[in-house]
């Protein structure tokens, strides 16, 4: 793709965004779109978001469990960028006017303490970079109409980014097993999904060096202080206005959530 293509794609997805609209899917629109392609293009939508004023504040891994990858239809990992304006705090009410067409997923997120870049980096190195594991809700949300993507339309629209927030508790990643951390999720009042640790490459942890590896031969860099969301535990789940979902990961934490009504958008 030229650049004047890669410009008016990402343009038209973050203008989706902000409108609250969708658009269809690339791959069928553009012949050829290849993932490299649609990284340019997640590339250009974030520098718009920049340049409304918001500011990155980290990562975030897609498609690393089977459950999801069933859900879509995907069968690679990706990757997205996280930026302030997706941060909630747990037990915070969500505007539904901030969302499409989102889904929940529970998952665990690092909170690095220095710097890692790779290639060459293990499971230990992301360890001993990282302050502290928190549960996490991802709620995932799609400029795509009718969610109707492969791995090209997702990695364009910044991996499926929507919000996301952090449980209150800070636990240690070296004091749990992470691949053996358990998870339930409900939404209000009943289960609607469960996983574990081992659910995403084997453990979360190998999740985040796959994508410290991954940025590093692009000469990105984590950054001490920046969050990291290693991927969903267990099934997706959609969540619409009024809806209130809960969350807990074994060892690590809980997480809840609200949905407001919507009012801009019917």
């Amino acid at each position: 793709m030229d650049s004047a293509a890669i410009r008016y794609h990402g343009d038209e997805l973050y203008e989706a965004l902000v409108a609250g609209t969708t658009v269809p899917n690339l791959r069928d629109r553009v012949p050829g779109i290849t993932i490299v392609d649609a990284y340019h293009i997640q590339a250009r939508m974030i520098e718009r978001r920049i340049a409304a004023g918001e500011t990155v504040v980290g990562k975030k891994i897609g498609v690393t469990s089977k459950a999801v990858q069933n859900a879509i239809g995907v069968f690679e990992p990706d990757f997205g960028i996280l930026t302030s304006a997706m941060a909630y705090e747990d037990g915070a009410t969500v505007p539904m006017d901030a969302l499409i067409q989102p889904k929940a997923e529970a998952e665990i997120a690092f909170v690095l303490k220095r710097d890692l870049k790779g290639p060459g980096v293990t499971a230990a190195d992301v360890l001993a970079a990282t302050d502290h594991v928190r549960a996490c809700f991802e709620i995932v949300d799609s400029r795509i109409t009718g969610w109707d993507i492969r791995i090209q339309d997702t990695v364009a629209d910044n991996a499926s980014c929507g919000v996301y927030a952090l449980g209150s508790e800070k636990i240690d990643p070296r004091d749990v097993d992470l691949a053996l951390a358990g998870m339930w999720a409900e939404r209000n009042g009943e289960q609607v999904a469960v996983g574990v640790g081992a659910a995403v490459q084997g453990s979360p942890a190998n999740a985040v060096a796959w994508l410290a590896n991954t940025l590093g031969r692009l000469d990105m860099p984590f950054l001490a202080g920046e969050v990291i969301l290693s991927g969903a535990l267990g099934p997706m789940f959609p969540v619409e206005e009024g809806d209130e979902i809960a969350m807990r990961i074994g060892g690590i934490g809980d997480c809840k959530l609200t949905f407001g009504r919507r009012t801009a958008h019917a």
